[in-house]
């Protein structure tokens, strides 16, 4: 009885904390102008059914996924679960008296498991495309344009030309360049493929590489008359304008290349001012040096998607203004973007950031973890809070009515790391089918299959094991 109290005192107090947190300490989620720190009213959040019907398992996944140093903030977030749980463990081992060391050899040997199940889940945040937050474009004239994007051709890239193009379709642009790195002949293809009326022409499919020199650059609006194999910065750009094309310098930020000042001289057309590849936010110090160089040289400010397939969920849109969009033919429609991105003016380029939290520097990340989700909660809408309230009761409903030994948590524990193991060796051959299939092109796709496939394998084995110790009727370990 005194369990059953403390178990309802504990769904109680979750859902008055996430109702608090979402009413009375609400961060509205919108997006800012990065150049103005402005929000742009003329954008709004959209939010996906697929959320709100399971916004508890989805939710905090897709959050995390958007964390400001996300691959640091990730990987602390789940040696805080797997400690928790321990600490919990280790708890009711010292609490039960007798049998305390089957019990604790039972918790310990959780460990592997957890280990796994949070690989399992650090894979899904990043390699999977769940149903994120995407954008509502209410402006007039505004076209939302990605220059910075990789697809399986790419040796970087885990996603193909088609699914690039779903991906965009699903996010709301209205164009993107495809930017592979050294190599366009591919992307010329899927783009001519499109204008030829072979599927939908929206989001149009433009042109683009990155090329690899003493720095990354976006070279935009490629036709296939161009050559960047062997040649310097310098007669690339030349090259790159000769045929029509603007040049962006990506990532300056990394500190990998040369002075600012040295990509003005070559003739670069402009910078990436933001890049949410990895983290998203630059050293706001940097951001502002590079900002006033620009402004000061009449250069062009853009933000850079830099999406590989994998990795943080779409946080960064180039709102052009183009008036007339739907009415221009494709070819238009391209030199008008190549155009504007290339001579400006900047108050026609707006740089979107998705904003769901404030900003903060990665100098103390160890507590953060807890902050976001914190911060997650206070994002919250009405429904969103309704559909956690309905999970918690739910799974409170349930556990009430079943009996104890089927919700055991260590055979639970056993139970989802088979499903880890299946969701593991399962993305590990799909990578080994895609890496075959464009093989001379990437390399991401058979290193990751190798990966996945070794920790999938060493996850099997134990699950089978521990299984066969939780399951038989003679167990083992207890």
């Amino acid at each position: 009885m005194r369990r059953g109290k403390i178990e309802k005192l504990i769904t109680i107090t979750s859902i008055l904390l996430i109702g608090i947190l979402a009413m009375f300490f609400h961060f509205e989620i919108h997006f800012e102008n990065t150049l103005t720190k402005l929000p742009e009213s003329d954008f709004e959040v959209n939010i996906s059914i697929w959320r709100y019907l399971f916004e508890p398992f989805l939710g905090p996944l897709i959050f995390f996924n958007r964390a400001i140093y996300a691959l640091k903030e990730l990987p602390l977030a789940l040696i805080w679960f797997t400690f928790i749980y321990l600490f919990i463990d280790l708890i009711l081992v010292y609490i039960n008296g007798d049998g305390r060391r089957e019990m604790l050899l039972k918790k310990l040997s959780n460990l592997p498991l957890l280990l796994g199940i949070c690989f399992s889940i650090f894979v899904l945040i990043l390699f999977i495309p769940l149903p994120n937050n995407t954008i509502i474009n209410h402006s007039e004239n505004s076209v939302l344009v990605t220059t910075h994007a990789h697809t399986e051709y790419s040796h970087d890239g885990l996603i193909s030309q088609v699914g690039m193009w779903k991906w965009h379709k699903r996010n709301g642009f209205d164009a993107f360049f495809i930017t592979d790195h050294a190599n366009h002949k591919k992307s010329l293809q899927f783009s001519q493929a499109q204008r030829k009326g072979e599927f939908e022409i929206t989001p149009l499919i433009m042109v683009g590489q990155e090329h690899s020199g003493s720095n990354h650059m976006s070279l935009l609006g490629l036709d296939g008359t161009f050559e960047a194999k062997g040649k310097s910065d310098k007669a690339v750009i030349d090259s790159v304008h000769k045929y029509g094309g603007t040049v962006i310098i990506n990532h300056w930020f990394d500190g990998k290349g040369k002075a600012k000042e040295f990509y003005r001289d070559l003739g670069a057309d402009g910078f990436e001012i933001e890049n949410v590849g990895s983290d998203l936010y630059y050293n706001r110090e940097n951001y502002e040096e590079l900002k006033k160089f620009c402004v000061a040289n009449n250069m062009t400010m853009i933000g850079g998607l830099d999406f590989h397939g994998y990795g943080r969920v779409c946080s960064i849109y180039n709102a052009l203004e183009i008036p007339n969009w739907k009415l221009m033919e494709p070819m238009e429609k391209e030199k008008a973007v190549v155009d504007i991105i290339k001579n400006g003016p900047q108050e026609k380029i707006k740089i979107l950031l998705y904003k769901d939290r404030d900003y903060y520097t990665d100098s103390s990340l160890i507590f953060r973890p807890f902050m976001t989700l914190v911060n997650y909660f206070r994002t919250l809408n009405f429904i969103q809070v309704i559909s956690w309230v309905f999970w918690i009761l739910l799974f409170q409903f349930v556990k009430e009515r079943v009996k104890s030994s089927f919700l055991d948590p260590d055979k639970m524990l056993v139970l989802l790391g088979g499903f880890c193991v299946m969701f593991l060796l399962v993305l590990s051959g799909l990578y080994y089918s895609k890496g075959m299939s464009v093989k001379g092109y990437n390399k991401v796709y058979l290193e990751y299959f190798e990966v996945l496939g070794m920790v999938g394998f060493v996850l099997l084995v134990f699950v089978l094991l521990l299984g066969y110790l939780r399951f038989s009727r003679k167990p083992i370990i207890n």
